[in-house]
This record gives structure tokens, sequence and C-alpha cells, in this order.
């Protein structure tokens, strides 16, 4: 969130993000059943983002879920985000859990 790059390169970057998670979740993942959690996991070989950083890190990856879900990222009555990190190479985790929406 602190970076200060362009707003084209920043467009540019997040605009390959998302396409980037858009085409590995078409590869790879069954769509869930809805309502569920999606956790976020941010593997970096740094010491880890505070958690408001870390949300922030994720935005982008979160609008390609929800997108893919056919879904409103801000509806928390069908999805439930949650991130975490972990030390690691540089990559993205994304899980699936059923959740049963109050």
């Amino acid at each position: 969130m602190n970076v200060r790059e362009h707003h084209m390169a920043r467009s540019r970057r997040v605009r390959a993000e998302k396409e980037r998670v858009a085409w590995e979740l078409k590869r790879l993942h069954e769509k869930p059943p809805l309502p569920c959690v999606v956790t976020l996991t941010r593997l970096a070989p740094s010491g880890g983002l505070d958690t408001d950083n870390l949300a922030g890190s994720m935005k982008s990856i979160r609008d390609a879920v929800a997108d893919w879900l056919g879904v409103d990222d801000k509806d928390t009555a069908t999805v439930r985000y949650e991130c975490a990190q972990e030390r690691g190479p540089w990559a993205i985790g994304i899980s699936f859990s059923t959740w049963s929406a109050p």
C-alpha cells in the first residue's frame, strides 16, 4: 500500500495480477459451493506484513476471486475472506472451505 508508483504502472500491475489469478482459478479449480470461506495466503521471503498491509496486498487477488465466483467482494453473507502469510518463495495460496452463513 505504501508503494509509490506511477498510476499507469500500478494499473498494469493490478491488471496482470487479476488476469493471472483468473487464469489459474479457471485452470485448476472447480467453483466451491456458496457460501464459502476463501483463505488468501501470502508467501514471501520477508518477515511478513502487519494486518492492514496484508489485507491491502491481497486486494487485486480478492477482486479476481470474487469475479471468478460471480459475487461482489463486499458481500460478506456469501463469501468470507481471510488473509494469512507464511515465509517462503514469492507466491499466493488460495484455498476454499465451506461455511454456513448466519
